[in-house]
């Protein structure tokens, strides 16, 4: 049975929109061109490579259902409370394979000592045997190459599909010329040789270990990008039509609406950002325990609360882009052209919407770059503290929570902190490169 939860609606609707931009894009050259030069960088191109393969896990991640029951001739039909998307499909190998507890990466036994009962009945405190980290292997002593074999397996499945798609990439670089796709390959090369030998070797092992109540860290790596996909495209949707309208208003009109709207955000500015945030959030737990009834599902209340976050971020984040765009409608509101629509008698909301925002729009694309990663940190900070997303969401900061306690144990559990930075700074660092080719791009000073 379909689960439509309202941040898939929007995560769905936000990809169309893109879309709908690329295209409208391509028929106007004035807004191709700058794009054009964005493409032409090629840190660019090799970001949107690894930005894409993120998206794709999110977009698999947003398409949820509940599994129905097996029944009997006559029964009515019934479904599971679980709610599971199209990536626990794909992933359904790694999402019912707990432990008891922690083990190791690529490990065959239990990072933590039991009792275990010996063949003769005597009982010796060791580590234990995983239930299914290497369950397969009946002497130890085969580990190190079936580990090799494995290994093997993913990168030659990896080389085989580079070397299809490599005529493909020749054939695009004789046709458009000034795009990199060389940079564009050499990004889908890295990505295609880490993913083949993962995917081969965690059908049979833990590949990043599992965290203190055995649960698999790739799954939960994997299904933590959808969180922060979602924090950092969902709350610029809150944030760009406060920031865009305050701005351009206080720019243009000047005067009284100025000094409000001044007096607005320098207000929201003197209040600490975290306390203000935690209370909202809180607020919001109060009310999803005391109306358990609204929801059907611990999914969908999960997903409330991750879309109040969502909003009080995007509430709270909006101030920079409006000082950044109050100071070029100044600027914009005195040039002759505007003067000239004014002795005409053209109305206010017709130059806004014809002269200052077109003007204005390539700085509310930059921001809107730059400022991705930036959402995502803080998620993973909020979540850090307690007072982000809910606690059964996967997100990057539940796991750095989750494993912050565990740097301090010995021997040490390094895997859980090391899976979700290694993941968490991939994807803001492809973020990071694209904004600055944003930039660039788009920046009139700028010629590539």
């Amino acid at each position: 049975m379909p689960v439509v939860l309202v941040t898939d609606v929007l995560v769905w609707l936000l990809a169309a929109a893109a879309a709908g931009y690329a295209y409208y894009c391509r028929r106007h050259p004035h807004l191709a061109l700058p794009w054009a030069r964005v493409f032409q960088s090629p840190a660019a191109v090799a970001s949107i490579v690894v930005l894409a393969a993120y998206i794709g896990l999110g977009l698999l991640d947003s398409l949820h259902f509940r599994p129905a029951l097996a029944q009997k001739a006559g029964e009515q039909k019934a479904y599971a409370s679980e709610v599971l998307s199209v990536l626990d499909l794909a992933l359904v190998h790694l999402k019912g394979r707990g432990e008891k507890t922690y083990s190791a990466p690529l490990a065959m036994r239990s990072y933590a000592k039991e009792l275990v009962e010996l063949p003769d009945g005597r009982q010796l405190r060791d580590f234990p045997r995983l239930r299914y980290g290497g369950a397969h292997l009946k002497d130890e002593a085969e580990w190190e190459e079936d580990v090799a074999k494995r290994t093997l397996a993913g990168f030659g499945v990896a080389i085989a599909l580079l070397l299809l798609l490599l005529p493909v990439i020749r054939i695009l670089a004789r046709r458009r010329p000034l795009i990199p796709w060389y940079a564009a390959y050499a990004a889908i090369a890295v990505l295609a040789l880490l993913a083949g030998p993962a995917l081969a070797l965690s059908s049979g092992y833990h590949v990043l270990g599992t965290d203190k109540v055995g649960q698999d860290m790739f799954y939960l790596a994997l299904k933590s990008v959808r969180t922060s996909l979602v924090i950092g495209t969902l709350t610029t949707l809150v944030l760009l039509p406060v920031g865009v309208a305050l701005g351009i208003m206080a720019g243009y009109f000047k005067g009284w609406i100025d000094d409000v709207i001044q007096y607005l955000y320098t207000t929201l500015n003197s209040i600490p950002g975290v306390l203000l945030i935690a209370a909202a959030v809180l607020m919001m737990q109060v009310y999803i325990d005391l109306h358990p009834e609204t929801f059907e599902t611990s999914v969908q209340r999960a997903d409330l609360r991750l879309l109040f976050l969502c909003m009080i971020l995007g509430l709270t984040s909006w101030t920079g882009l409006a000082r950044l765009l109050r100071g070029e409608a100044l600027k914009l509101s005195q040039l002759e052209y505007i003067q000239a629509a004014h002795a005409f008698g053209v109305r206010d909301t017709r130059i806004l919407a014809r002269h200052i925002l077109p003007n204005v729009s390539h700085i509310v694309i930059i921001a809107m770059v730059m400022d991705f990663s930036g959402l995502v940190l803080a998620e993973a900070v909020l979540s850090y503290v307690g007072v982000g997303v809910d606690p059964s969401t996967n997100s990057f900061g539940t796991m750095i929570n989750a494993a912050r306690m565990e740097m301090a144990r010995e021997p040490v559990v390094w895997w859980a902190l090391g899976t979700a930075f290694t993941f968490m700074f991939a994807l803001v660092l492809a973020a990071n490169l694209f904004a600055d080719a944003v930039r660039d791009g788009f920046d009139p000073r700028v010629r590539m």
